[in-house]
């Protein structure tokens, strides 16, 4: 109606005014396309706005579209963006940038709300050595044990991931002595081309060492494995942003490269079986470890899980104790992690948070007596040193970052990961996006972050009055529970002794889910 009554009218008055006074007639330049805007959008049916409210209705949509920027830019304070804040994203950005990083005039984090987090600090503090902290990985059945950083590159695919963006990383790990995890996508040349520590992951789609019709190929397997760039292997068994799924790759993002690499076909999405069927049941799990690491060349393998049956997590353990088999590390992915695609339900509402998981993983462990035996990385939103020093207080040994490495490369979270749009070029296929991410530039970045914030993490061990990341513990990690109480995580949390699980009488709730039928279910 209003187009009808008044834009048309405007254009008719316009074309007669021209005709008369030729100047005019530059003004069809503006009121001849908005006109025949306002005739598609009379016309179509699609959308009721445009239909009712033709070339002024268009103005919703545009504001639609670019509402996660004017929320970035101009609405979200420092510290309540999501999922990283503005004050989280600038550490990685100014770390990485070598830039000032100190803040002024106090901190924003309100101390008295309740869920506040802090380390205690020892009056006999000290300065941080400068001997460079190393996590050996590996069990006595390892002929070639590898020696892990502190902080490392969590799972990214290349597909999920640019060329550029995977060969920065890759080469960043190697400039800053740590490694670098494939994800689930398999290894590729840009991997390769980086030069640095490789940890392969194996997923449920056996990318790299499949057959054609999705199964798991040992030849190809050892071949592949046996690289000297690759120091480990993963087993993906579940991941945080999507468990129980299976990956996603997204049709707009496979190119003819990552097709042959991943042996899949062109135009359709990637969707990783949920489940793996190379093995069955904890001992199957167990079993498949032996053989991975006979084939790789006695490398540590290890898997990786987002925690979700407790019960069938108890299982695996138990298979542990009772058969000698043990993996030799345990990744475990929290439910807030996530760089890639995944359905709304299974981002918001499936898998454990890491705080709880990571507790309940390395209880069950020592509650077996087998803990000892195998080293526990944790992953999921671990940007800063003080995110380190929580893991190490609830049993973590080492950790992964995933989008804190993506900033470290420049990501400014657009969150368009999953439509091949990524601005920036790090989560995109597309070349004339990919072009902007400059390799040498980046790989400088993802080094200075890595060590940075390792960096800060001995700070922070150093103001404890600590010397080592061993020494840190439950009762050095204080989080406010109420207006007027304070507790320890040592305080809050019920840490089990050694093979406390092995007595006739286990504690609360281990006693309830030991006796569950839950540990002889088959894990895949």
């Amino acid at each position: 109606h209003v187009f009808y009554r008044i834009a048309l009218p405007v254009v008719l008055v316009a074309a007669v005014v021209s005709w008369f006074w030729t100047p005019f007639a530059w003004s069809f330049l503006i009121l001849g396309p908005l006109f025949l805007l306002g005739v598609v959008d009379s016309l179509q049916r699609r959308q009721a706005v445009r239909r009712n409210f033709p070339v002024i209705g268009n103005l919703r949509y545009l504001f639609e579209a670019i509402r996660p920027e004017i929320s970035q830019y101009f609405i979200e304070s420092n510290t309540d963006g999501k999922p990283f804040s503005r004050e989280l994203r600038s550490i990685v950005y100014q770390r990485a940038k070598q830039q000032l990083q100190t803040v002024p005039f106090g901190t924003q984090h309100d101390l008295y709300q309740v869920g506040a987090e802090w380390v205690t600090h020892s009056l006999r503090a000290r300065h941080p050595e400068n001997s460079e902290h190393r996590v050996r990985i590996g069990g006595p059945d390892v002929t070639q044990p590898y020696d892990a950083a502190l902080l490392n590159v969590s799972a990214m695919s290349f597909g999920s991931l640019s060329k550029n963006a995977i060969r920065a990383l890759s080469a960043g790990a190697k400039a800053g002595g740590f490694y670098h995890n494939t994800g689930e996508g398999g290894l590729s040349p840009h991997h390769i081309a980086g030069g640095g520590d490789l940890v392969w992951q194996i997923g449920t789609g056996y990318f790299g060492c499949r057959n054609h019709d999705g199964s798991f190929n040992l030849e190809r397997f050892s071949e592949r494995a046996r690289q000297e760039q690759v120091k480990m292997i993963e087993i993906k068994l579940s991941q945080g942003a999507k468990p129980g799924h299976g990956g996603i790759l997204p049709a707009a993002k496979i190119t003819p490269e990552i097709a042959e690499i991943r042996d899949v076909p062109m135009g359709q999405d990637v969707i990783s079986p949920p489940s793996h069927s190379a093995f069955e049941g904890p001992e199957g799990l167990l079993e498949f470890c032996q053989t991975l690491r006979e084939h790789s060349g006695g490398k540590p393998v290890g898997f990786k899980l987002c925690l979700g049956r407790r019960g069938e997590f108890l299982a695996v353990a138990r298979a542990m104790r009772e058969t000698g088999m043990c993996p030799d590390f345990i990744t475990v992915d929290g439910a807030e992690g996530g760089t890639g695609a995944a359905p709304l339900e299974f981002s918001n509402s499936v898998g454990w948070p890491l705080t709880e998981a990571l507790l309940f993983i390395h209880n069950t462990l020592v509650g077996f007596g087998v803990r000892g035996r195998l080293k526990i990385i944790a992953s999921g939103k671990i940007i800063t040193g003080f995110h380190m020093a929580q893991r190490l207080a609830l049993g973590a040994d080492l950790f992964n970052s995933a989008r804190g490495m993506m900033f470290a490369l420049g990501c400014i979270q657009a969150r368009r990961c999953h439509s091949n749009e990524c601005p920036v070029g790090v989560a995109t296929q597309d070349p004339h996006l990919v072009r902007g991410l400059d390799v040498e530039d980046k790989i400088r970045r993802v080094r200075h972050f890595q060590q940075g914030t390792v960096h800060s993490f001995l700070e922070l061990l150093g103001a404890a009055g600590l010397s080592r990341p061993q020494e840190i513990g439950p009762q050095h990690i204080l989080r406010r529970i109420s207006d007027s109480e304070i507790r320890s995580y040592a305080e809050i949390y019920r840490f089990l002794e050694p093979g406390e699980l092995l007595e006739g009488d286990p504690p609360a709730p281990w006693d309830r889910l030991l006796s569950k039928s839950e540990l002889r279910t088959k894990v895949g």
